[in-house]
């Protein structure tokens, strides 16, 4: 059995499981990024969160000896240990943009 061997599933069983559930969401993500091809101005391709978002979706396709899920998990949240003054939006915008969040309240 190969060590990184963690889950009691067969890929197999896997697929079996979950791939309709996994197929919708990427459905769902192909029609996000569609609706962003033809919205009526291309006014978000800097904004922090779309550039996150398609980080994360080439991360997917890594099949390196990182995690995928941490990849992911660390593109879309916000680096910083300190805590916050006061609250504020940012932990709304699912993804970090050093300093567009830190700007919008």
């Amino acid at each position: 059995m190969d060590q990184r061997s963690t889950c009691p599933l067969t890929q197999r069983e896997l697929v079996e499981e979950y791939f309709i559930e996994h197929r919708t969401k990427m459905l769902d993500i192909a029609a996000f990024l569609d609706r962003l091809d033809r919205a009526r101005e291309r006014d978000a391709e800097e904004d922090f969160r779309v550039v996150a978002f398609r980080k994360a979706l080439v991360a997917l396709l890594d099949d390196g000896s990182t995690s995928r899920m941490l990849q992911v998990q660390m593109l879309l949240s916000d680096p910083n240990t300190e805590l916050l003054e006061r609250l504020d939006r940012k932990s709304a915008f699912g993804a970090y943009g050093a300093a567009t969040a830190s700007t919008e309240v």
